[in-house]
């Protein structure tokens, strides 16, 4: 039994509650009985079966909630029909606005917080005409709920009581303004900081003015010896800081700098101020320490990262902090939470500099999997030549080549010799053959006579390597090894000759292709099929129909896509490939098929593969007029797969509505 339920006994009434058909008769007495349960969860059920009841109206049933109210001593009951009051929402309206002129201050105040629990803009009139009630608790549920209600209204009555004479009325519509985020002037904010039983609550409202002078004000909070107040100026800095505009922001910082370097212990206070619960504050403090931008403190701003919502200012405060606060960082890499460690890494990606080389190796020898990338960026952007050797080691490993790659074209921006250097060694060397292309993106026309000398070596990896790229630095250079590849006796340089055949184009490139449709290897022949439709070689077209039909259907997959992309594919070749045994050849059928071959989608719907029933399904929802309504729907009403269903069902909402 699990820890929210309790006795046999209790757990049968909560099922009772729970089991109850809404549009049964006479259940309204049934569920208020409910109400009165000794257990919390079977009020509960009650509370909300009685705002499922289809019978009597829930006007009705509001009616007799409010009853319920009134019943002194019935705590867990009264509390109860509350919570079901305000989920019947308008409902509930008119027999609470009754209920605030109830004799028994108790049940006006009822009223009041119920009210301000709908949030209906409609209580808001009542409301304000309840705050000249004779009892002070209940004006000051009144004004609590207008801060919920809200409303032209409610912000003026508000506003105006912040002149009243009892400090709970200044109270609460202090927090009223604040949560319907309109602050009054800034003179009045700053007239009720003088009071300290306000001051929180008026520093909360002073975040919401985005002025310079507001935030002088809130500096003031800083340093406050109160560790509240300060917390609370804090948090309503984190405010401001979201409202005030780009180009105010500068003059905002400096405001907060020069109060916090008055402060003797400004890091202690803003390094505890960033490990307190409260999300405000730490987001209040995040500003802060942007603006100070003290690197000592990088440290517990990535631990920040703990709370995933304060994700993006924790990247923008450490990207405040400079090549010091990326030290700091990178001193402290192994010592971090794993959430801060990750935005830690993200932020040295902007926070690098040449002595950042060594540190960055070390990470790499031990850092997630998932951060290994983020550290290759951050050590392209160094810009130290010393970088360069370590970037080419990486892309011996499949897992960070990607990155590793991307990175050397960016320290080439800064290093391009030293670069280059490295990948014409690595080359010399034989250490990796995806150092070719990298060196082909970086080296340019330079390194052509070394792309020559590869594509002739006796390892078909270099010389696929070299046919690969060489088109990239020179198209002519590119298409002459690429045909000689063609004949070549390994099959992945053939593969190479053929991708960057398609890449190049040109007249003569069906006519280069046509023996590789035929290659003895069906790896060959693949490539070859998407680098005619790359290509746009249409005088092969005859060639990739014949494809359709081939038994490996990787192969007449690609031919089906390739005539799509040709913009050559006809029916009759489509209704052929939809007879292939394979299902993922069925799909790029469904996926090339246009207006005239809706007829060939509704046929597939019977289709023995479920993923091709669901494929056609979606393709007549995207694409079929009113004509297919009726198949799609009698495929649905026999369809017993869960995902073929959805996607019929999708497809039948989506024609009706044609």
């Amino acid at each position: 039994m699990s820890r929210q339920q309790g006795s046999p006994a209790e757990e049968a009434r909560y099922r009772a509650l729970q089991d109850l058909d809404p549009r049964g008769d006479n259940l309204v007495e049934v569920l208020i009985a409910g109400l009165h349960d000794e257990s919390w969860r079977v009020r509960h059920a009650a509370a909300e079966g009685l705002q499922r009841l289809s019978t009597p109206s829930p006007e009705q049933v509001a009616t007799r909630l409010v009853s319920v109210l009134g019943e002194r001593g019935q705590t867990g009951a009264r509390n109860a029909a509350a919570e079901a009051l305000a989920g019947l929402g308008l409902a509930a309206l008119g027999p609470l606005v009754t209920l605030l002129g109830h004799v028994d201050p108790d049940q006006r105040k009822f009223a009041a917080d119920i009210l301000g629990q709908l949030r209906r803009r409609e209580a808001e009139v009542p409301l304000v005409q309840a705050l000249s009630d004779a009892d002070l608790n209940v004006r000051v549920s009144v004004s609590e709920s207008l801060g919920r209600v809200g409303g032209e209204h409610a912000v003026h009555a508000l506003e105006h009581l912040l002149g009243d004479s009892e400090p709970l009325m200044r109270l609460s519509a202090l927090e009223g303004l604040a949560n319907l985020r309109s602050p009054p002037s800034l003179p009045v904010v700053e007239a009720l900081l003088e009071d300290a039983r306000l001051r929180r609550s008026a520093f909360r409202v002073l975040g919401l003015i985005p002025e310079v002078a507001a935030t002088e004000r809130l500096c003031g909070g800083l340093a406050s010896e109160l560790r509240s107040m300060r917390e609370a100026a804090l948090a309503a800095l984190g405010t401001q800081a979201a409202l005030v505009a780009p180009e105010q922001r500068g003059e905002q910082d400096a405001v907060i700098r020069d109060a916090l370097r008055r402060l003797p212990d400004t890091r202690e206070r803003l390094a505890r101020a960033l490990e307190v619960e409260d999300v405000a504050v730490r987001a209040g403090a995040l500003v802060a320490v942007a603006a100070l931008g003290d690197a000592s403190l990088a440290v517990p701003v990535a631990e920040v990262a703990r709370e995933d919502r304060l994700l993006r200012d924790v990247l923008s405060t450490l990207g405040r902090l400079g090549l010091e606060g990326g030290r700091a960082l990178l001193a402290a890499m192994a010592d971090l939470s794993v959430p801060a460690r990750a935005a830690a890494v993200e932020a040295l990606v902007d926070l690098v500099d040449p002595s950042s080389v060594t540190p960055l190796c070390a990470l790499l020898e031990w850092a997630e999997d998932d951060l290994r990338g983020v550290v290759v960026r951050a050590l392209g952007r160094t810009r130290s030549a010393e970088a360069a050797s370590p970037l080419v080691d990486l892309l011996r490993d499949s897992v960070t080549a990607g990155a590793a790659t991307r990175a050397l074209g960016v320290l080439a921006g800064s290093c391009r010799a030293a670069v280059v250097a490295t990948l014409q060694d690595a080359v010399e060397r034989r250490a990796t053959p995806a150092a070719v292309a990298v060196l082909a993106r970086v080296g340019g026309r330079p390194a052509l006579p070394l792309l020559r000398r590869l594509a002739r070596d006796v390892d078909p990896r270099w010389r696929a390597a070299a046919v690969d790229v060489a088109g990239e630095v020179d198209g002519g250079v590119g298409k002459e090894l690429a045909r000689a590849a063609l004949a070549d006796e390994a099959t992945p340089v053939r593969a190479a000759g053929v991708r960057a055949m398609g890449r190049l184009g040109g007249s003569d490139a069906g006519a280069l292709l046509r023996p590789a449709l035929q290659d003895e290897d069906v790896f060959v022949r693949r490539v070859a099929v998407e680098a005619v439709g790359e290509s746009g070689a249409s005088d092969r077209a005859a060639d990739l129909e014949a494809l359709v039909r081939h038994p490996d259907g990787a192969l007449a997959t690609a031919a089906v896509r390739a005539l799509s992309r040709l913009g050559l594919v006809e029916l009759r070749v489509l209704r052929e490939a939809s007879e292939h045994p394979d299902p993922e050849v069925v799909k790029a059928v469904l996926s090339a098929v246009s207006g005239e071959g809706l007829a060939l989608a509704v046929s597939l719907l019977e289709h023995s593969h479920w993923d091709v029933r669901a494929a056609a399904a979606r393709v007549l929802g995207e694409s079929g007029g009113t004509e297919c309504l009726g198949p799609v729907r009698r495929a649905l009403e026999v369809e017993t797969d869960v995902l073929p269903r959805q996607a019929l069902a999708d497809a039948v909402a989506r024609l009706s509505r044609r």
